[in-house]
């Protein structure tokens, strides 16, 4: 017999099928309904947060874009044909920005450098790059060989470090800084786990002594005080200096970020390698550094962002960063009080390189696992 039109169907214990969500309740509407417009004050909020929201992005687009000069001779040019941002001094004064004072004929070999970079850490940053085996041999000459292109020498042309300047000397020193730096922190972090007092007390004395320092200080030590603990007559250039002063002050905080993972390890790994018969090398290599790194990302890639940021203090020292080559197109009077153009552009250039990194810091972090060790 069967059952009547509106009668209800029977199931057994267990088999209902589901039934769908109330209207308005799933979906877009719902996440609308449940974040933004659950009550009477989150609509009033949520609708004074659009209307901030667009007057905001309508003056940034009109001043940023829409009003925007970018071909003018002077300041008193770009006002003349509007109250934009007068992006005609990043056009015109570009090469400085990038270059800082490195003659024009030889630009070439920054440009490589930089190209080059990129084959370069592609097997040190992808595990599953083509061909990574050999690329890292690549990898490992590379140092040398953007030396000897920026610097020269060996059948190029000596460009003094003084010519250096813009974005150029920022990639030298941010690149440097974080690849040496990485391998010392390794070794001081582990240093200060030693069993042998001397080497684990002069690793914590290094690491506190450096830590307790504002880089600002160690790089007027560099410039100014370094030279006095050198022979007579001794030429160490400013840049070299500068890049020593870095490495190691990155180096000290690296250091702690890797104890802190190597801290994290239980007892147990230790005690595996040992019934195992491992050296304490091999331990290292094989079982706790690894993990041990694995952990440390997050607090190394802020290191790693930090130092690169930082390194716009050399300007305090005489060097031509980003915001030296910026204080010095501000001071001619063809282009002064256009702060704001200046400044923006370097912003925007820390921003995109630092959100690259914390970028691939998550990708990494998502690759090994680091949440499900």
């Amino acid at each position: 017999m069967s059952l009547p039109a509106t009668a209800t169907p029977t199931y057994p214990p267990g088999q209902h099928p589901d039934l769908p969500p109330p209207p308005g309740t799933a979906g877009v509407i719902g996440w609308l309904r449940a974040n933004l417009f659950s009550s009477v004050f989150n609509s009033a909020l949520t609708l004074v947060s659009i209307w901030l929201i667009y007057e905001f992005v309508t003056a940034a687009i009109g001043w940023f874009v829409l009003d925007a000069v970018w071909e003018a001779g002077s300041r008193v040019d770009c006002r003349k044909q509007g109250d934009g941002a007068c992006w005609a001094v990043i056009a015109i004064r570009l090469d400085q920005f990038v270059y800082g004072f490195y003659p024009a004929d030889q630009r070439w070999r920054p440009v490589l450098t930089f190209v080059l970079l990129f084959p370069a850490l592609a097997p040190v940053l992808f595990d599953r790059t083509p061909y990574r085996s050999q690329l890292l041999w690549f990898s490992l000459a590379y140092p040398a060989l953007g030396a000897w292109l920026i610097y020269g020498g060996l059948g190029l042309p000596v460009v003094d470090t003084d010519a250096y300047g813009g974005f150029l000397l920022t990639m030298i020193l941010g690149v440097t800084g974080i690849v040496a730096s990485l391998p010392l922190g390794i070794l001081l972090a582990l240093g200060r786990q030693s069993r042998l007092l001397a080497i684990r007390v002069l690793c914590v004395t290094f690491i506190e002594v450096v830590r307790g320092v504002p880089l600002i200080t160690l790089l007027f030590i560099a410039s100014t005080m370094l030279n006095y603990f050198l022979p007579p007559g001794t030429s160490f250039d400013l840049l070299i200096r500068v890049l020593i002063m870095v490495t190691l002050f990155a180096a000290a905080y690296l250091a702690e970020a890797v104890r802190g993972g190597l801290q994290a390890l239980s007892r147990g790994q230790y005690e595996a390698a040992d019934s195992l018969g491992l050296s304490y090398w091999k331990t290292t290599w094989l079982i706790t550094l690894p993990q041990a790194l694995k952990i440390a990302i997050p607090g190394m890639v802020n290191v790693f962002i930090g130092l690169y940021k930082d390194s716009t203090l050399v300007v305090i020292i005489g060097l031509l960063d980003p915001l030296g080559v910026a204080r010095a197109i501000l001071a001619d009077a063809k282009w002064n009080g256009l702060s704001n153009e200046t400044y923006l552009f370097i912003a925007l250039f820390f921003f995109l390189s630092c959100f690259a990194m914390s970028r691939y810091s998550l990708w990494l972090e998502g690759r090994l696992n680091v949440g499900n060790r």
